[in-house]
């Protein structure tokens, strides 16, 4: 879960950037007395450097949220699938899965009818619950579903691998 610490840090670092920039273009040995009208202009090239580097910290900020994003739907996503129901064993899914598609969850049959890791049809993926593609779905999820499938109908449908 991402906190507002998470946003912080940029604005922490922008508040400090940027009237550090500004500071920089007066140069040190400028008077303190010097007004708005006796400052020297300020050229892009000064404030370059920390608008790259305020860009860069903010691609790295962005990029730390996405990766925990992706860290928490994934961990969601086990947890939501983490029990087989109907005392199906993972090693009995296994079997059937190695004889089915090898074991791969985006295996595709050459016609394209059965897809996934247990090589379901677009009708029992949907009758257990699956939505879209089943090949395009968490290997966790296949698992879920492949085990409500066994839970309802035995081996039989998977007759030559079940």
């Amino acid at each position: 879960m991402l906190t507002k610490r998470t946003y912080i840090v940029p604005v922490l670092i922008a508040a400090i950037a940027f009237p550090a920039a500004a500071l920089a273009t007066t140069g040190p040995d400028a008077p303190a007395d010097v007004g708005i009208a006796d400052a020297k202009p300020v050229t892009v090239d000064a404030l370059q450097r920390p608008v790259e580097s305020f860009h860069r910290l903010i691609r790295v900020q962005l990029h730390r949220i996405r990766v925990a994003r992706r860290a928490e739907l994934r961990k969601q996503r086990r947890e939501a699938f983490a029990t087989l129901p109907g005392g199906v064993t993972l090693a009995t899914l296994g079997a059937i899965a190695s004889c089915e598609s090898g074991g791969d969850p985006t295996a595709v049959s050459s016609d394209g009818s059965y897809r996934g890791k247990y090589q379901f049809d677009f009708g029992t993926w949907e009758s257990v619950g699956g939505t879209g593609d089943p090949a395009a779905a968490p290997e966790e999820e296949q698992d879920y579903r492949a085990a409500l499938l066994y839970s309802q109908a035995g081996s039989s449908p998977w007759p030559i691998c079940g």
